[in-house]
């Protein structure tokens, strides 16, 4: 009978066909089940005192990330992702509500909405609240799709 040391060093001296195994098994499961997700596909921004945080995110480009917008204030904000001339456009505020266009979400004071954006190329985009005043204060955020 093998002593323990006998065995901890047989057992030891297995270690690289275990760890070829092991990378095999978890590389065939993402191969059969596609690419599992991460905490990069969903991303909490939370409206605190009329700011953003957190005010820059980055994200993935071609995959779907769901972005839970948490407005804690006693008053609505938006959410408007886009180029400047999207954010020159609602600048005025001339559209109280947003509904249809994932990157441009209407968020009810002390609730908290969820939308799903797929950014298709790399983009570095700000993240406005364009109600009256608000993007003045400061509510403004960077968004980076890499």
């Amino acid at each position: 009978m093998a002593t323990r040391p006998d065995r901890v060093r047989r057992l030891m001296g297995h270690l690289p066909e275990v760890a070829f195994v092991t990378v095999l098994v978890v590389g065939l499961g993402l191969i059969a089940f596609g690419p599992q997700a991460n905490a990069a596909d969903r991303i909490e921004i939370q409206i605190r005192f009329s700011r953003f945080e957190p005010a820059t995110v980055s994200v993935p480009v071609g995959r779907p990330v769901t972005f839970v917008l948490r407005n804690d204030d006693p008053i609505d904000h938006e959410w408007m992702v886009g180029d400047a001339q999207m954010h020159e456009r609602h600048r005025t505020g001339t559209e109280p509500v947003h509904a249809s266009v994932p990157t441009e979400v209407t968020v009810p004071a002390l609730t908290t909405v969820e939308t799903t954006v797929t950014f298709d190329e790399p983009v570095s985009w700000r993240y406005v609240c364009h109600l009256p005043g608000h993007e003045a204060y400061g509510m403004v955020g960077v968004l980076t799709a890499r």
